[in-house]
């Protein structure tokens, strides 16, 4: 399912741009959010990291036009895939200064947008791997894992923390370990570490930035030993 959003201050090529996804993706029923102003978009993508996989942006709008609105969406996230469009070509080059995947031009045709819309899933296909993958009553999210600290349980949930956010979702930690793959290390029944995010090892806990997490006698040992290799990568002893 792919999660998009478009932003475009004409009512009329938001409605456009959104009918031709449907009619395109309809099998895949796609997720799409509409934003009609640059300052709307990025307000909302704060509070939203990890949950649109593609940005259209329309670059003639207001305050905010869309070269601006792509700089700060790329301060908040690197890898999202931003796509231009616009009825001047002049702008073509301007939007690789912000690493676009693509533009297109007014009107749309379908044909440049399923050419678009396959671009980003070859994209999508090889970097999946880079990110782990979740459901909450709130959406799907794809969040690199290199930006993951920690998982903990609380209960019936699972919660993934990140330096800016939590993101609870229901899931067992056994899960996640299997599924988030190569990287995380168990140091508790109810704590699963980013190993590279880890900073000092003590005897009974660990330390990510200023957080502190106990280490368990169950885990202890091979804990320890996964995280020391990976400290010692890292260059900190």
């Amino acid at each position: 399912m792919l999660r998009i959003a478009i932003c475009d201050d004409m009512e009329a090529a938001r409605l456009n741009l959104r009918m031709m996804l449907y009619r395109i993706l309809n099998r895949e029923e796609p997720i799409i959010y509409e934003f009609s102003s640059g300052e709307g978009a990025v307000k909302w993508l704060e509070k939203h990291s990890g949950e649109v996989d593609l940005f259209f942006l329309d670059i003639e709008m207001g305050k905010m036009d869309g070269m601006q609105t792509a700089r700060e969406i790329r301060q908040m996230d690197e890898n999202l895939a931003l796509v231009f469009v616009t009825g001047y070509s002049d702008y073509v080059f301007d939007g690789y200064q912000v690493g676009a995947l693509d533009y297109l031009m007014k009107p749309v045709k379908e044909e440049k947008l399923r050419s678009v819309l396959q671009r980003l899933s070859e994209r999508m296909i090889v970097s999946a791997p880079q990110y782990y993958s979740f459901q909450n009553t709130q959406g799907t999210f794809r969040i690199l894992k290199k930006d993951i600290l920690y998982f903990y349980s609380d209960r019936r949930q699972v919660v993934l923390v990140t330096k800016e956010k939590e993101y609870p979702f229901y899931a067992k930690l056994d899960e996640v370990q299997q599924s988030v793959g190569k990287g995380f290390v168990r140091i508790h029944q109810r704590y699963l570490v980013h190993a590279e995010r880890v900073d000092f090892i003590q005897t009974d806990h660990v330390t990510i930035g200023e957080i502190t997490l106990p280490v368990s006698r169950a885990y202890k040992s091979c804990a320890q030993l996964e995280l020391s290799d990976a400290i010692l990568e890292k260059g900190n002893f």
